[in-house]
């Protein structure tokens, strides 16, 4: 695995010079919450074809900042920025959460209890 770091101001034109899509498998996008009130995000690819061979880009933001889209660039990550609004908490860039959790669910569920996670 290779983790490159990256700032969310250039998190989506570093993923447009690295992506190929013939090349390249978007995984996810993952969400690690640090429990000080900042959050490391991974944006997750592996190449078709290889065995174990996967890049993570990854940054450090806090829970207040939106968080740039990439569905532009690779549609099918509409997915992992949903869920990671449902489970962190997050404003992503023209993305609604209410992937998985419904309106009675438990808010923030990956979020650090001690900085609002789990609300009702």
């Amino acid at each position: 695995m290779k983790k490159i770091e990256t700032t969310l101001e250039r998190v989506v034109k570093t993923i447009e010079e690295f992506y190929d899509r013939y090349e390249w498998h978007f995984l996810t996008l993952n969400g690690i919450d640090l429990d000080d009130g900042k959050i490391e995000l991974q944006w997750i690819f592996a190449k078709y074809g290889a065995k174990d061979e996967t890049v993570v880009f990854y940054c450090i933001t806090d829970y207040e900042t939106e968080v740039p889209s990439i569905v532009k660039l690779i549609p099918s990550a509409i997915m992992g920025e949903r869920e990671v609004v449902d489970m962190f908490g997050l404003t992503i860039e023209g993305i609604e959460g209410k992937l998985y959790l419904s309106d009675d669910s438990l808010k923030t569920p990956l979020k650090t209890m001690g900085l609002g996670g789990c609300e009702v």
